[in-house]
């Protein structure tokens, strides 16, 4: 179960592939300037999870007019995240989550998937400017996709 609506979202510093190497982004240098919206997917290079995030690549307009930032989160390594990004040309900041710490803090680990060990849940969040969750999805399988109409409709109110 994620974390509740109308918590305060957990602070986190991710890495992110930039064009000079590693760079840190932080939930907190949004307080105030952005809402954000953040996209849990388990694995990098996998049908469902490529389908999600080229699909919102294709949105990230709409998503700039609604005031909001997306980030795409999994575990998988920074390095490996670009190469994907690359590969099936996704325009979303990806931020690594490595060591599930953010998995674990927003309450969405997805256990043993597939045999290859704990990843993150397919998860929607959607962060006001205040910090505070305005809406949250965990989606009942990794095949399913949040409600995207849902996020954004978050995002307007």
């Amino acid at each position: 179960m994620p974390i509740a609506v109308g918590t305060q979202a957990p602070d986190f510093t991710l890495k992110t592939k930039a064009a000079d190497g590693l760079k840190d982004v932080k939930l907190s240098d949004h307080a105030g300037k952005s809402q954000v919206v953040l996209l849990f997917v388990p694995a990098a290079f996998t049908g469902v999870c490529t389908q999600e995030l080229c699909d919102q690549t294709g949105g990230l307009g709409e998503y700039e007019q609604l005031g909001a930032v997306v980030y795409g989160i999994s575990v998988d390594n920074a390095f490996s995240q670009e190469a994907w990004a690359k590969q099936a040309k996704i325009g979303i900041t990806l931020l690594s989550d490595l060591n599930k710490t953010v998995t674990k803090a927003y309450d969405v680990v997805f256990p043993n998937l597939a045999g290859i060990g704990d990843t993150s849940a397919r998860a929607a969040f959607v962060i006001g400017k205040d910090g505070v969750v305005k809406y949250a999805e965990q989606t009942p399988t990794p095949k399913d996709l949040p409600n995207f109409a849902a996020v954004k409709a978050a995002l307007a109110g």
